[in-house]
């Protein structure tokens, strides 16, 4: 037993997997780990979507704190219909967004696969094209 904390044996084990996530994390990203923010689970339900948006801060407040430079988003279950990752700004092929066919890319989610997108250029700069999306889920 720790003398400075008595936690549940499964709260011990989300520690050690949240560590190890925000290592594989480091380590695909080459950004330190603690650098990273915490990190989110989203559950998306049937017909919610996340509007497109971008993961850079622009207002002054955030600006002079900390900035986001990079996204990597883990998908944890396929087993729905719809509910793309969807950017907007990136390429200009037709792809599916919800049942919807719409201009730019979007990423089906297979349970297992990330995917790392920059909010930011190497200059620096915010990268516009980073807008990106959940697409509605179907089923």
């Amino acid at each position: 037993m720790n003398d400075e904390m008595d936690l549940p044996q499964d709260s011990w084990f989300s520690l050690l997997l949240m560590l190890a996530i925000e290592k594989r994390i480091s380590v695909f990203s080459q950004i330190p780990a603690e650098h990273g923010e915490q990190i989110q689970v989203l559950r998306y339900e049937k017909d919610q979507f996340y509007k497109p948006h971008h993961d850079y801060f622009s207002d002054p407040f955030n600006i002079k704190r900390s900035q986001r430079i990079a996204t990597m988003l883990m998908y944890l279950s396929d087993d729905v219909e719809g509910g793309e990752t969807y950017f907007p700004r990136a390429g200009t092929g037709d792809c599916s967004c919800g049942g919807k066919v719409v201009k730019g890319m979007s990423i089906k989610p297979i349970k297992g696969d990330a995917v790392l997108f920059w909010s930011m250029g190497l200059d620096g700069q915010s990268d516009p094209n980073s807008l990106h999306g959940g697409c509605a889920v179907l089923s």
